[in-house]
């Protein structure tokens, strides 16, 4: 079923990758981030996907057709976070992400494991985002995306009681925590002698006027996805471990 998985994902990344189109600034982009700040990021990045490793271990143990979704998840993530709007002056560009509806239907730590496999195939086949920048790119988009966009999901839900209004959440603070992250990384690495908090406030209004409405969409897509989802197999929003529960 591993296989599987890796090969539906490697599919899209070929289909994508033949298809002309000009290379833009997708994620952080290679080079942009310095090697300490590089491994640092990818230091924090490996305990959230080893983490997702092992629950995707346990879950497949219990549940026959969980590879077979975690598969389709993988590739519906792929499929959303190609989809770019430049933002040169933030040396990236906005685009959805997809981890919030990932980690509610697979569950967040196998999120951070699919946008692992979709940031590591977009960076080889189609020059976005990149191999030096992946740790950054997988803790904005694979840990706080996935993790905070579950949180609002059951937050959400546990309030209102509705599954959709929750996924709504979940697709709206997924997007924009991963965006927010991204900010506060490339201030961070990129302050110089100028204040962190002045770099990250420009930056992140950078990516306001595409990212605000991105977000919003990305939440209703979120919605319908889980109404859909929701008529068919109700069970597959049963709640999902976070990282201090038994897997």
């Amino acid at each position: 079923m591993r296989k599987q998985f890796l090969s539906i994902a490697g599919m899209a990344a070929l289909a994508i990758a033949v298809l002309p189109s000009p290379a833009l600034a997708m994620h952080i982009s290679e080079g942009i981030l310095p090697p300490a700040w590089a491994g640092l990021w990818f230091a924090l990045s490996a305990p959230f996907v080893a983490w997702g490793l092992r629950t995707i271990r346990a879950r497949r143990a219990r549940q026959s057709r969980y590879m077979a979704m975690l598969a389709m998840v993988g590739a519906a993530v792929f499929l959303i976070s190609c989809m770019p709007i430049p933002v040169p002056v933030a040396g990236s560009c906005s685009h959805p992400c997809g981890t919030g509806l990932a980690a509610i239907l697979v569950g967040p730590g196998p999120a951070a494991v699919i946008a692992s496999v979709a940031l590591v195939f977009q960076a080889l086949f189609m020059a976005h985002g990149g191999l030096t920048t992946l740790g950054a790119n997988i803790v904005s988009m694979g840990v706080l995306g996935a993790f905070g966009g579950y949180a609002a999901f059951r937050g959400v839900r546990r309030l209102s009681g509705s599954a959709a209004l929750g996924a709504f959440a979940a697709g709206v603070v997924s997007d924009w925590a991963t965006y927010a992250a991204t900010s506060l990384v490339l201030a961070l690495a990129l302050h110089g002698d100028g204040s962190v908090w002045s770099m990250f406030g420009a930056i992140l209004v950078a990516f306001v006027p595409t990212q605000v409405p991105l977000g919003i969409l990305e939440g209703l897509l979120s919605a319908g996805a889980c109404k859909f989802v929701m008529a068919r197999r109700p069970d597959l929003f049963e709640p999902a471990p976070m990282p201090l529960e038994k897997a």
